[in-house]
């Protein structure tokens, strides 16, 4: 199942049919769980899309299931169903890192679009990961001579200074600079510092 989805999580047979059945009609297809617990049963770290779950149920809460996912570092978009007097609980599980609520009764459309939404950030997340995880393999690559050489480029020196720091030649230099381009994937200095600094690296090391 690692097509994206939302997945639906609820007790109450009626609401799970009715929101498959609107996801549907916008061509979402959608799973739907009857308790927070079956659905931690089966939920697999490589599933995509979002959680749009009730708030309370009998059993595990809406919100002790968000808690569960978080532990297990799961990173889906949560988007709770609240009544009136559950708000305060969903504004505090938002600062929780929930991606959004919508009270009930609330209507159709508002909810395809915060779902949508939810979606793209879930897509957005996993694009990500996969980006810094590419970066890491080409980082990996690099012997202990290039990272010294790139550490010293992202400072800004020039080849004949670096050459100077570790005493070596500057084409020697030049030929160490060109492998850690080629290895990153980037034409010059200042791509290869936005690229370290899109994925979370500060270059050092």
């Amino acid at each position: 199942m690692t097509d994206p989805r939302p997945h639906i999580v609820d007790d109450d047979e009626a609401i799970r049919d009715g929101l498959q059945w609107l996801f549907k009609t916008r061509n979402l297809a959608s799973s739907t769980w009857p308790s927070a617990e079956v659905f931690l049963d089966a939920v697999q770290p490589d599933w995509q899309g979002c959680v749009v779950m009730d708030i309370r149920m009998d059993g595990m809460s809406g919100l002790q299931c968000f808690d569960a996912l978080r532990a297990r570092a799961n990173t889906l978009p949560v988007v709770f169903i609240t009544g009136h007097g559950d708000v305060p609980m969903a504004v505090s599980a938002l600062k929780k890192g929930a991606f959004d609520f919508i009270e009930k009764p609330f209507n159709d459309g508002d909810l395809v679009e915060i779902v949508m939404r939810a979606l793209e950030a879930d897509r957005l997340e996993r694009a990500n990961v996969q980006e810094q995880a590419a970066v890491n393999e080409r980082l990996a690559s690099l012997t202990s001579r290039e990272r010294e050489v790139m550490h010293l480029i992202l400072e800004g020196h020039y080849n004949k200074v670096i050459g100077d720091k570790l005493n070596i030649s500057m084409r020697t230099v030049e030929v160490h600079r060109s492998k850690i381009f080629e290895k990153a994937g980037v034409r010059s200095a200042v791509e290869l510092a936005q690229l370290l600094k899109s994925s979370g690296h500060s270059g050092g090391g």
